[in-house]
C-alpha cells in the first residue's frame, strides 16, 4: 500500500451566537465545510477534498475543530474555508466562521501549535485584565483545570509520509 500524506488543519469556530456552541458536532462541521468546498470549486473539487477528508478532532466547548485531508489538496480545503458561513443543526442555522489557526503534517504538530496559542491568548487575557478581580478569577479557573496526556493506538501521529 501506498503511503499516504496528510495534512491536518487546525481551525476555531468563531461566532456572535452563544447557542452556535450546542452544534458544534463532526457531522454539522463536515457537512458545512464539504458544502463551502462545493460552492467554491465545485464538484472536482469536492471530489478531490472528499478523498480521506474527515473531522479528527472536535471540542464544542472551546471551538476548536482539527480537519484532515490529503496532503495535495490542502489548498482547495483550505481556500474554502473562508466560505464556512454557518453550521445546521435540528433543523437550526447558527452564523459562524472558520478561522484556520494552523496546518500540519502530524496531529502532534498541532497539538503543539494548539497549546503555544493558547497560552498566547491567555496571556492576552491576563494583561487585558481591569482589575486584581479579575485577574484572580482567571488564575482560579486555570488552576482548577487539570490536563492528561493520552497515546492515541490508531496511529495517527505518524509522521507526513507514515503508512497507514
Amino acid at each position: 500500500e501506498a503511503a499516504l500524506s496528510r495534512r491536518y488543519v487546525l481551525c476555531e469556530v468563531v461566532s456572535e451566537d452563544p447557542r452556535c456552541r450546542q452544534c458544534i458536532e463532526d457531522r454539522a462541521v463536515g457537512l458545512a465545510v464539504r458544502d463551502a468546498i462545493a460552492r467554491v470549486h465545485g464538484d472536482y473539487g469536492l471530489a478531490c477534498c472528499s478523498i480521506s477528508f474527515t473531522v479528527k478532532y472536535l471540542n464544542a466547548y472551546t471551538g476548536t475543530v482539527l480537519l484532515r485531508c490529503r496532503k495535495d489538496f490542502y489548498r482547495l480545503l483550505c481556500s474554502a474555508l473562508p466560505f464556512v458561513r454557518q453550521l445546521e443543526s435540528r433543523n437550526q442555522r447558527y452564523p459562524c466562521s472558520l478561522h484556520t489557526l494552523h496546518v500540519g503534517g502530524t496531529i502532534r504538530t498541532c497539538q503543539k501549535f494548539l497549546i503555544q496559542y493558547n497560552r498566547r491568548q491567555l496571556l492576552m487575557l491576563l494583561q487585558n485584565c481591569t482589575n486584581e478581580e479579575e485577574r484572580r478569577c482567571i488564575q482560579k479557573s486555570l488552576l482548577s483545570c487539570s490536563l492528561t496526556e493520552e497515546q492515541s493506538p490508531s496511529g495517527d501521529e505518524e509522521d507526513d509520509d507514515g503508512i497507514e
